[in-house]
């Protein structure tokens, strides 16, 4: 069987100032952070993108609910990463489907208290679209682009190709590129109408725009990475969650995991399952065109691919989207390396940046 490969504007200074200043860290855990037992609730969040399939599978199949048992799923669904965070650090939401960047920003911030990565999700499917006469970095010189929003794991990675480049760009938009981070529907329409030069998204928005708006890839992020490996999504969940809520956490493990491997056995269901929940979220499903070519740029693994994140903190600092910082104990993989002991499957690394 073939393998299957397959985030309103926010530059407001108050999510500047969130990020950089520190994340809150939610409830404050009981004072001993015991386990308490199985959780009544399990309140998850996802994007509807195909960068997060194995949420959209879970949800569509029922894995998830299914491994969860007794405790009863709720979900929400964001636009970027940092929205995301905003909600699991004010205790709204205890776990979510989310970008790299904004989940090491919360760790740091925090001091490490905020939350954990307990496995990986995706990898690939991002990429800098451009408009036609756009056909080189140069090119881009005062010219103005989009990202889901400051600080997403995608405007970072805009943020720092631009500066290898050569470019000067700033968080309020100035510089020598304009970066205008903008929801993903918008800079859909803003680029159909000529508003925009480019963006730099995850997909399924870089097929919509290739696709539907006449787009052209300048950049996949696949090429800026040794072997084309780069994470884009990962499982984070709340550490006081995590502490007080182990059976469910390791629970939502076995859903997640369970969404995975259904992924890569019914490559040929995939794409309608998928596009049946993206319906179900959006109001409205992708072309077949679209999906097809989506799930094409994007590969599902629970490895997180923690050897990667040192680069992404620096990239960040880079940005200037978050302070410097220790990122030792970002994972926890005790929970998911258990499970894949129990089913023959090869564990996955902290890369010393946790536990494993």
């Amino acid at each position: 069987m073939k393998t299957l490969r397959t985030a309103t504007a926010i530059t407001t200074l108050g999510l500047i100032a969130a990020m950089m200043a520190g994340c809150a860290t939610g409830p404050a855990a009981s004072a001993e952070g015991s386990d308490q037992g199985p959780a009544a609730e399990l309140r998850l969040g996802y994007f509807a993108n195909v960068t997060h399939a194995p949420a959209l599978v879970g949800l569509q199949e029922g894995l998830l609910q299914d491994a969860l048992g007794d405790t009863t799923l709720s979900t929400e669904v964001f636009n970027a990463g940092p929205a995301a965070i905003e909600a699991l650090s004010a205790g709204a939401i205890d776990a979510t489907y989310i970008g790299p960047n904004p989940s090491i920003n919360t760790f740091i911030q925090s001091r490490g208290e905020s939350a954990r990565i307990i496995a990986g999700a995706a990898t690939g499917g991002a990429a800098l679209v451009v408009r036609d006469g756009i056909d080189s970095a140069e090119d881009l010189r005062g010219k103005t682009l989009a990202t889901p929003q400051l600080g997403n794991t995608q405007d970072v990675a805009l943020r720092g190709w631009l500066k290898e480049q050569g470019f000067e760009t700033d968080t309020s938009g100035g510089g020598d590129v304009t970066i205008t981070p903008t929801e993903n529907a918008q800079t859909f329409q803003l680029f159909k109408d000529g508003q925009l030069d480019g963006a730099w998204l995850p997909e399924p928005w870089v097929s919509r725009l290739v696709i539907d708006a006449g787009a052209k890839v300048l950049v996949d992020e696949a090429d800026e990475w040794p072997d084309g490996q780069f994470p884009t999504t990962v499982l984070l969940v709340r550490k006081d969650f995590l502490d007080q809520h182990p059976e469910t956490v390791s629970k939502l493990l076995a859903g997640h995991e369970a969404s995975v491997k259904w992924i890569a056995d019914n490559a040929d269901e995939a794409a309608s399952v998928i596009n049946a929940q993206i319906a179900a979220d959006t109001g409205k499903p992708l072309a077949d065109a679209v999906i097809a070519r989506a799930l094409e740029h994007v590969t599902y693994s629970v490895d997180p691919h923690a050897d990667t994140f040192q680069t992404l903190v620096e990239n960040g600092v880079a940005a200037g989207t978050q302070k410097e910082g220790s990122i030792e104990g970002l994972f926890d993989l005790r929970l998911l390396n258990a499970q894949l002991a129990t089913s023959g499957a090869a564990k996955v690394s902290a890369a010393g940046l946790g536990e494993e």
